[in-house]
């Protein structure tokens, strides 16, 4: 027996339709430009959209071919996010802080037609497009497009000229909701990076969780800071959530140093936002320095790499803003969980939950593995690999075939931790991070964390390396806050109060700045090699 439901597509095109009808007068798009901001209403943004698919068509995307974005967060980012997918092509969009051959691998790999590039990143883009096969058209946003020197074959265009006198209505067509919308690709640390389709029907779903009170409960009058970048798992979904519940978005362009965010959060008055923690590290550094009325934020999520506890409270107890502590990777859209407590938890009964990577929501099923390949109970003990799947989890990567990431319908996430029954992950490392001494496992993540609790530390990155006696002990490599001193002996003693004996570190290095991915998180890769080279001086503690 069937329903009796009506089955209308869920579409881009149908979330575009709400923000800039119902909510297109009242929600907009705020761009900063360094000192103040530039303003688009939704309503404004939808003709936008209409010219951009119109001049598009023009330029032979006729059909899912790939239009990749090489911009910030940013209006005309946005109006892509929409037009794009709406038309029936595929927006990609291209990571710009993957190294150059990673990007031309990707761009190939895609086979972008179009790419819109912005006026600042030419430099960088210029050097990359002749090597870009399948690219016939490059649309720059802002400056000069007469700056770009284009290979043969390849057509450069003026955003601004190719949109002026294009209809402010487009014939959006009726797309099969299981058809490709966009893509991002992963970071590739140890590989080419692998892509991953979206299609509209997991946007439509994944940007209902956005809204939802156990996600990150955006809604109507919401001002939202996205700095997670819109080339980072589709800025973890703000943009199409904003537009289905009419919250306006504020975009900070290029200017993601602490200064002017904070500058903009001050004039822009953002009641939510989110980031990776190192941005939220610099901020508070920021504030620090010289204080600024963010009293506007009600939350911030963070996600990306795990969020230290110490600044949660920081957020908490200085500023009364709720740090939402966020798990989730590209391949999952990326909302995977968010750490909200149970309905009548308070106080400091609250922080067990808060530190964790958050709840499960009902689209997201979980299990967890041994080495064994034994499925694990959620009894809050049990450690195994979380193994995840869901309406907006892939399956599968485009283009690659790669059974040791997929395997009957779930995704490996290589994370490591275990699950209570209330359904809260709790992450302790990652499958490679997790380090291996005399028989017994230590958490990196753990030990970074315990050791970024101490005041005069801004930033801790754990990796194993060998030892003789014990196969592998942790090596804590240290960024010291500016202006504060601590040494090696005096950070294991802090460490020796939370950190079961057995598991404090011996090595010790103190660094200037921590190695970092194109997404912002640690780069334990490239730690682990200048160690393995001897570009560290490290300190061992007997």
């Amino acid at each position: 027996m069937l329903s009796t439901m009506n089955d209308g597509p869920l579409s881009i095109a149908r979330i575009m339709r709400q923000g800039t009808g119902p909510h297109g007068a009242t929600a907009e798009v705020v761009t900063w430009t360094g000192a103040e901001s530039r303003r688009s209403g939704y309503a404004e943004i939808g003709r936008e959209a209409a010219r951009l698919a119109h001049a598009l068509r023009g330029l032979g995307v006729t059909g899912d071919q790939r239009v990749g974005t090489f911009m910030w967060n940013n209006a005309e980012h946005l109006t892509a996010y929409l037009a794009v997918p709406s038309m029936g092509a595929v927006l990609h969009t291209l990571n710009i802080r993957l190294f150059p051959e990673q990007l031309v691998y990707v761009a190939n790999h895609a086979e972008d037609h179009v790419v819109l590039v912005d006026h600042t990143l030419l430099p960088l883009f210029a050097k990359l497009l002749p090597e870009m096969k399948t690219v016939r058209h490059a649309v720059v946003v802002g400056g000069d497009a007469s700056a770009l020197e284009a290979p043969a074959g390849v057509e450069v265009h003026g955003y601004a000229d190719l949109l002026a006198g294009q209809p402010e209505e487009f014939d959006w067509p009726e797309l099969d909701e299981r058809s490709a919308a966009a893509m991002c690709y992963t970071s590739g640390t140890t590989a080419n990076p692998k892509g991953v389709v979206y299609s509209h029907r997991s946007i439509y779903l994944h940007s209902m969780q956005v809204c939802m009170t156990d996600g990150m409960a955006l809604e109507q009058g919401d001002r939202g800071l996205a700095v997670v970048p819109m080339f980072h798992a589709m800025s973890w979904g703000l943009p199409y959530g904003a537009f289905m519940v009419g919250a306006s978005l504020i975009m900070p362009d290029r200017f993601l140093q602490p200064e002017p965010l904070v500058a903009m959060m001050t004039a822009e008055r953002p009641t939510m936002a989110a980031a990776v923690p190192t941005i939220w590290q610099g901020v508070l550094a920021e504030l620090a320095k010289e204080p600024h009325d963010i009293s506007s934020l009600r939350e911030v999520v963070i996600g990306g790499s795990a969020c230290p506890p110490t600044m949660m409270r920081t957020f908490q107890e200085d500023y009364g803003i709720t740090v939402v502590h966020a798990w989730g990777m590209t391949e999952t859209s990326p909302l995977g969980s968010l750490a909200r407590p149970p309905a009548g938890v308070t106080g400091e009964d609250e922080w067990p939950y808060r530190v964790s990577q958050g709840r499960l929501p009902a689209s997201v099923e979980a299990r967890l593995v041994d080495d064994d390949g034994r499925i694990l109970q959620w009894d809050g003990l049990s450690i195994g690999e979380l193994e995840v799947r869901g309406p907006w989890v892939a399956e599968a990567y485009y283009g690659d075939d790669d059974p040791e990431k997929f395997h009957d319908g779930w995704l490996r996430t290589g994370d490591v931790g275990y699950l209570t029954p209330e359904g809260f992950l709790h992450l302790t490392d990652r499958a490679k991070d997790v380090i291996k001494s005399g028989g017994e496992w230590i958490s990196s993540v753990e030990l970074e964390n315990q050791v970024m609790a101490h005041p005069a530390v801004a930033e801790a990155m754990v990796i194993g390396v060998p030892d003789e006696k014990w196969s592998e002990r942790p090596l804590v490599a240290v960024v010291l806050r500016e202006g504060e001193t601590a040494d090696a002996a005096g950070l294991r003693e802090f460490l020796s109060g939370s950190v079961a004996r057995w598991q404090l570190p011996e090595y010790w290095t103190f660094i200037t700045e921590a190695p970092k991915t194109s997404v912002g998180k640690f780069d334990k890769k490239r730690l682990r090699k200048q160690h393995s080279e001897g570009d560290l001086d490290v300190i061992h503690l007997t």
